[in-house]
């Protein structure tokens, strides 16, 4: 029988950015990338929340440190990756995480609302993608994970602008995978259904919508932030060596139903 060679989830010496890090599914992401071996930097608009969740995972033995960044402007990520370049000496793995939701019916969404969700879901992983991959050019390797949605597939009321976004973010992707490939780079996304986040969590406190929404998935239940770090592990690490260009939905089964 041939010799298999067994896959290893071990990140150690590698190097990643997580965007939005300090909360929700990137903090979650973060910490298992860093739990894994990985040197982790986190990013996000807020010093103070920045600081205080760096702080409490350096206190567990975790490689994570902080940078502001604002990931809307292309000025503020130059400077975000020339401080990479700096003080990391390079990118291993993108975790484009950074984004945000407006909820409101189409005829109510205001032009600043479509700008806000856009400029901050899509424009924000093209520009801060756009430079981790000149990175990993030059070095001929990388990893890059967008954080999608399956509002990028499915139909859902109250998402003009999320919906849109997330379906662009798809298509990055595929585009990016196809693109890099030859540079050793691999990019895929992950698509989770309603994770249990402060972004969420406002939202989930109706009961009714609640029930509604756990009803969907097949699992009968909220996805919890700390089941989105296995699926980044596995994209992160070499276990997905031969995976590109994929989007991998971590929904409970709700795009099964």
């Amino acid at each position: 029988m041939k010799e298999f060679s067994y896959p290893s989830f071990d990140l150690t010496g590698k190097k990643a950015l997580v965007t939005g890090g300090s909360k929700g599914i990137g903090l979650a992401i973060a910490a298992g990338l860093a739990n894994a071996g990985a040197k982790v930097l986190i990013t996000g608009r807020d010093e103070t929340v920045l600081q205080e969740v760096a702080d409490e995972l350096s206190g567990r033995n975790l490689d994570v440190s902080w940078k502001v960044a604002d990931v809307t402007s292309k000025q503020a990520v130059v400077e975000l990756f020339e401080f990479i370049d700096a003080n990391f000496g390079g990118i291993d793995i993108l975790v484009n995480n950074a984004g945000m939701n407006i909820r409101k019916p189409l005829v109510e969404v205001e032009e600043q609302d479509w700008d806000k969700v856009i400029g901050t879901n899509l424009k924000g992983i093209f520009l801060v993608g756009q430079q981790a991959a000149k990175r990993m050019i030059d070095q001929k390797s990388g990893c890059i994970i967008n954080i999608s949605s399956i509002m990028g597939q499915v139909g859902n009321p109250l998402q003009t602008s999320y919906a849109a976004s997330k379906g662009g973010i798809n298509q990055l992707t595929k585009v990016w995978a196809a693109e890099l490939a030859e540079h050793n780079i691999r990019v895929n996304a992950l698509a989770p259904a309603y994770i249990k986040t402060p972004m969420t969590e406002p939202f989930l406190q109706d009961p009714e919508r609640l029930e509604k929404l756990v009803g969907r998935t097949l699992l009968k239940r909220m996805g919890e932030a700390e089941e989105m770090i296995g699926p980044a592990l596995f994209f992160a690490s070499g276990a997905s060596s031969y995976v590109t260009g994929q989007i991998l939905y971590v929904d409970g089964g709700w795009t099964a139903n």
